[in-house]
């Protein structure tokens, strides 16, 4: 708990700097795991590179972006209550998610080294995929935050700590 706490504290100090950190740190801790324990790569057949090219992806990219997509959504839809909660989660998986995975998709093609025929035809095959499975692997942790179906590490409602949740999130 002292490390959760020290982490919300340089969050409140520095919420740009720690959000775009924490996504970069994400992203390659996600390609680590995926190399490992799916791929079951090993070690030495580790492709360290492409841990590399999504941590960036995570600091350049989808921190920037996602963070600055939920001040706007905080600003947009200020309230915090569950209907309130519901309206930015739809408005999130609905407008923003196809968007952001429109862009996503193909920065991930030109890194790695798609023509823009085979990004154009690679983003036309896995979209739909993306998108659907976004919506399973998005939505229902983001319904549960919201709607206090999980509790949150400091042992307060979701909902008596909206900016708080919404900030990890970021």
């Amino acid at each position: 708990m002292a490390l959760w706490r020290a982490y919300q504290r340089a969050l409140a100090a520095h919420p740009w700097k720690v959000q775009v950190l924490t996504a970069g740190s994400l992203m390659g801790l996600g390609d680590i795991i995926s190399q490992q324990l799916v791929e079951r790569r090993g070690l030495q057949e580790h492709q360290r590179g492409r841990t590399l090219t999504m941590m960036s992806l995570g600091c350049g990219f989808v921190g920037p972006v996602v963070g600055g997509w939920y001040k706007v959504l905080d600003r947009f839809i200020p309230g915090t209550t569950k209907v309130d909660a519901l309206k930015k989660m739809m408005l999130d998986q609905g407008g923003f998610a196809p968007c952001f995975l429109g862009c996503f998709l193909p920065l991930v093609g030109a890194l790695n080294g798609l023509s823009a025929k085979d990004n154009w035809a690679k983003l036309q095959r896995d979209y739909p995929d993306a998108l659907i499975t976004n919506y399973y692997v998005g939505r229902c942790p983001m319904c549960c935050c919201y709607l206090e179906l999980l509790p949150v590490l400091e042992g307060t409602s979701a909902l008596s700590r909206p900016h708080s949740i919404v900030s990890t999130l970021q």
